[in-house]
Formats: C-alpha cells, sequence, structure tokens
C-alpha cells in the first residue's frame, strides 16, 4: 500500500513538472509578457490617457445650453438678462420654467456623458476611475470657464451634480436633498447651492468614497469663488430669492 501511494505521488509530481512549461506558455502573450502581470504604460500612453478624458470633459462641459436655449427660444442673450448668469437660476428669471428645468437637466447630463466617456477612455488602458475623475472635473471647468463665451460662464451647480451623480450617485443625492430642503426654507438658490457644496464632500468622505470626495472638495472652493458676489449680497440682504426678476 506504502508502495502505491509512493507511486501516486511520484506520478502527481512527474506531472505537475510536466504541466508547468503549458501553464507558463498559457499565462504568457506572444512578446512573453505575463497576463497576471501586465506590461506598465508608456509615459506617453500615461499622458494620452490622462489628456483625452481632460479634453474631452472640458469640451462637453463648456457647451453653454442656457445661452442656446435662450437663444432658440427668441429670449436674446441670458448674460443680459437678471444676474447675467447662464444658468438655469437665471433661465427662469426669464419666466420660462419648462426652458430653465431643460437648461438645468442638460448642463447635469454635459457632466454625466463626461465621466462616462472619460472612463471609457481610461478603462482601455486600466484607468477607468482615473479617467472619470479628470473629466468630471474637466467638465465642470468647462462650464464655469467656458472658452466660447471669454471664460464667463455658469456657477455650476447643475454640472457638480451631474458629474457627482456618475461618479458617486449618494453625493449627488445628498447635494439635491440638502439644496431642496435649503431652497424651501430661504427660497435663496444661491444659499442653497452653497450648503450642499458644502455638505457633499464631509458625506462622501464618511461614505468611504475618498477620490470623489477630495473632487467633490475642489468642486466645492471653485462654487464658492464663482459665488463671491451672491455670498456678498446674502450678507447686506439684497439676494434676490428664486423665481424673482432682478
Amino acid at each position: 500500500m506504502i508502495k502505491v501511494q509512493s507511486a501516486l505521488a511520484a506520478a502527481a509530481v512527474a506531472g505537475l513538472l510536466a504541466a508547468a512549461p503549458a501553464a507558463t506558455a498559457a499565462l504568457t502573450g506572444v512578446s512573453g509578457e505575463t497576463v497576471l502581470a501586465p506590461t506598465p504604460l508608456s509615459a506617453a500612453d500615461t499622458a494620452l490617457t490622462l489628456l483625452l478624458p481632460a479634453v474631452l470633459g472640458y469640451a462637453l462641459g463648456s457647451i453653454p445650453f442656457g445661452l442656446l436655449l435662450t437663444r432658440f427660444a427668441g429670449l436674446g442673450d441670458i448674460r443680459s438678462i437678471g444676474s447675467g448668469n447662464i444658468g438655469a437660476t437665471n433661465v427662469l428669471r426669464t419666466g420660462h420654467k419648462g426652458l430653465a428645468a431643460l437648461t438645468l437637466l442638460l448642463d447635469a447630463l454635459k457632466g454625466v456623458v463626461a465621466v462616462l466617456a472619460g472612463s471609457a477612455v481610461g478603462a482601455r488602458f486600466g484607468l477607468a476611475v482615473d479617467g472619470g475623475l479628470i473629466a468630471g472635473l474637466a467638465a465642470f471647468i468647462g462650464h464655469i470657464f467656458p472658452v466660447w463665451l471669454g471664460f464667463k460662464g455658469g456657477k455650476g451647480v447643475a454640472t457638480y451634480i451631474g458629474v457627482m451623480g456618475a461618479l458617486a450617485w449618494p453625493g449627488a443625492a445628498i447635494f439635491c436633498a440638502v439644496w431642496i430642503a435649503a431652497a424651501v426654507l430661504t427660497r435663496y438658490s444661491s444659499a442653497s447651492a452653497l450648503a450642499a457644496s458644502l455638505v457633499a464632500p464631509l458625506a462622501l468622505f464618511v461614505l468611504g468614497y475618498v477620490p470623489e470626495a477630495l473632487l467633490s472638495l475642489l468642486m466645492t472652493v471653485l462654487l464658492l469663488w464663482k459665488h463671491e458676489a451672491n455670498i456678498r449680497r446674502l450678507i447686506r440682504g439684497e439676494e434676490p430669492r428664486i423665481g424673482a426678476k432682478v
């Protein structure tokens, strides 16, 4: 019996040794690259993988839907109305609620599409998360600093929501919930956006979305900066409420 067991063990070892070259060949590509350890990207490929999502994101984010929609509707240049902003809140001051809602939707969707496009590009090189984050930030920057309008764009609230919705939907949901609650209580769109943008990064950190929370924090800093004039008017009690014509 012992001899039989010894013979079986010897046969098993011999079989493993014989199969080792075949297993190695199966895990190795034509060029000798191991499947389990892909070859690192070159510096040029890495730069292209990170640059392309940025370009796509900025191009999408810089589309001024508020300006385009109001012009198509025959309302003239939205920049000469109300606060001069191209976002949904100022479009609402024209009295066209449907147009304002469409502006809000499209400004949010361009953030979503930018993140998805950036993730798709990054995924081809194993950098899907990085591509999505870069494209999302670029879309937000494109919205508030569009090259087509002399870098004078919107405040970024809707695009912020869209970017967060594509990257970490709980962050977008919390942002919207805080915005709605603050809007009901204060009737100030700017104050609602400021409150929501401050809560969103903290909530994402608590929920474990660290990269997304860092991006959210960066967008919050930019959003606060873009709302500087609104903050001053809020302090003076001169900020117009939601729906008011300026």
